[in-house]
């Protein structure tokens, strides 16, 4: 085993963006779950598992223009119905939104 190698942190979630919080309380409560279990998974993996995770299908939005100060808009899925959309910071997921209707993530409605 090679000494002095940082063990890769766990993703960490940030939940508390105004745009997810209004779309999460307007989520039914069966789906609600279905994203807590999401989360939850979200968590116990690193950042390398996030990327290659073939469930969660990470994916860089190119159709929509990332706010000022974030350099890139990712998507990925919370559940068969719902996708989300934030940015990687440090070790945190910022979830800025998440989307009941897939097309609608990606700007294309």
């Amino acid at each position: 085993m090679a000494r002095n190698v940082k063990p890769e942190l766990l993703v960490e979630l940030d939940l508390n963006s105004p745009t997810f919080q209004s779309a999460w309380n307007n989520l039914e409560l069966i789906e609600q779950e279905k994203a807590i279990a999401t989360f939850e998974k979200i968590m116990q993996l690193t950042w390398d598992q996030v990327y290659r995770d073939k469930g969660l299908r990470w994916e860089k939005i190119h159709s929509i223009q990332a706010p000022k100060g974030i350099q890139v808009l990712y998507s990925f899925r919370v559940s068969k119905s719902i996708r989300g959309i934030g940015f990687r910071e440090d070790h945190f997921l910022r979830v800025l939104l998440i989307q009941p209707d897939h097309d609608a993530a990606y700007g294309k409605k």
